[in-house]
């Protein structure tokens, strides 16, 4: 009897297999890593450079090897996200509008990749700081680009950089974190 009993389960498991793979299989949707990102707080930067400015606590300040020919040069590093504000400082001799336009045709070079650029004009008299926030969207290198200038003696340009390759889709919420740190150093910009 329990021979029958045997073939009996053997029959009904191998009708429910076969009965049970009648619907289509789906691919699943491709996904990305869930990115945790941190409380929004802010520190002053205030150092031997002629202008100061607030930063997020969760990034380093790297100012070693920080001069050049042409300027000085610093970097707000975020090691946990693979991202680098860089910023680049210089002084005008005259020469307000090629850095200007320079900086627009930087940004503007992203056009083969990006889907959009907006630019967001930011003007502080009492602070005396001018400048252009590029908003570049799509699959370009840099995500944010902005200058700042008094208009008389200075000007500094800054970039957003990730160090991975441009997908929109991944990157998209740590652009929008990162979007409101560099408004809050642009906003909070002075100079000396």
């Amino acid at each position: 009897m329990s021979k029958w009993v045997f073939i009996a389960i053997l029959a009904i498991g191998l009708m429910g297999v076969l009965l049970g793979c009648d619907t289509a299989s789906v691919p699943k949707p491709r996904g990305y890593f869930r990115l945790d990102f941190p409380e929004k707080d802010y520190r002053s930067f205030d150092s031997v450079y002629p202008f100061k400015f607030r930063y997020p606590t969760y990034g380093r300040v790297n100012s070693e090897d920080n001069r050049g020919s042409d300027g000085e040069w610093l970097n707000i590093d975020f090691p946990r996200y693979k991202a680098r504000i860089h910023l680049s400082y210089k002084n005008i001799s005259g020469n307000l509008n090629v850095m200007t336009e320079d900086a627009r045709s930087l940004a503007y070079k992203h056009t083969v990749k990006a889907d959009a650029i907006d630019e967001r004009f930011f003007s502080s008299p009492t602070k005396k700081v001018y400048g252009v926030l590029y908003d570049i969207r799509g699959n370009s290198a840099s995500s944010l680009q902005f200058f700042l200038t008094d208009s008389v003696r200075h000007y500094i340009r800054g970039a957003l950089y990730f160090r991975c390759q441009p997908n929109k889709d991944s990157l998209a919420p740590a652009i929008d974190f990162f979007d409101k740190d560099v408004v809050e150093l642009i906003e909070s910009f002075e100079w000396k």
